[in-house]
């Protein structure tokens, strides 16, 4: 731990001090503040964001095959707060706000490109944002929904991985993984429509406003595999 606190700036390590709760929450902002050199403005605004709750929270579930020997990088909830859009301009949106979008999904995704097109049967196809994530050595596939989860979407995100994968995969990547933003989803809805999908996908829920703490703390709470997540290393 002497070691960690060495690597981390005066201003950083006082707003861990100052707003964290338990050793542990503590631990985890600072192996993540130095993992990913925040800056005290982007370490204040993922605390106030309930990160380490959001985080937490997602551990508890696994990577897709083939991908489950890596440490998961999804979150099963995201907030961009600092968006402000109109129903049809979501992707711009987040587009125009790709720094701040970056500090949420994290550093290791590298942005691609916007409506990134494949081309299948001679008709064309576009994928709302296409990401490259470097740990996972793969291509990340993002599809943003205003609205609930529907079944359909699990479909055309096979359609488009499939397409990702015979087309700009190189072969020494991993298989493309998808990701659907969507304003709100259930879960039960959400783990039918993907029981007999082969595709590595996943579904995630936004959020434009900083979420309740507490309520997340509650959550976390509630878990009784909390004991088995981790924080992310500083490797």
């Amino acid at each position: 731990m002497s070691t960690v606190l060495t690597q981390l700036s005066w201003s950083n390590h006082l707003c861990i001090m100052s707003g964290c709760k338990s050793a542990e929450e503590r631990e985890f902002y600072m192996r993540l503040a130095i993992k990913e050199r925040y800056s005290f403005r982007q370490l204040e605004r993922q605390m106030d964001s309930g990160y380490y709750e959001r985080y937490m929270l997602s551990k508890s579930k696994l990577l897709p095959e083939p991908l489950q020997s890596k440490e998961n990088p999804f979150l099963d909830h995201y907030v961009v707060e600092f968006l402000a859009f109109h129903e049809n301009d979501f992707r711009k949106a987040l587009v125009k706000g790709m720094k701040d979008f970056i500090l949420e999904l994290g550093k290791d995704f590298t942005f691609v490109g916007e409506e990134y097109p494949i081309q299948v049967g001679g008709e064309d196809y576009r994928i709302d944002l296409l990401f490259y994530h470097r740990s996972l050595c793969c291509l990340v596939a993002m599809e943003l929904k205003v609205g609930k989860f529907k079944l359909e979407y699990v479909s055309k995100m096979d359609f488009y991985l499939e397409g990702l994968d015979r087309q700009v995969k190189k072969p020494e990547e991993n298989p493309s993984v998808g990701l659907l933003l969507c304003a709100s989803k259930n879960d039960e809805v959400v783990e039918y429509a993907m029981s007999r999908t082969l595709s590595p996908m996943m579904v995630s829920q936004y959020q434009l406003q900083l979420p309740d703490k507490a309520v997340l703390s509650r959550k976390l709470q509630e878990l009784a595999s909390l004991p088995e997540l981790v924080a992310p290393s500083d490797g």
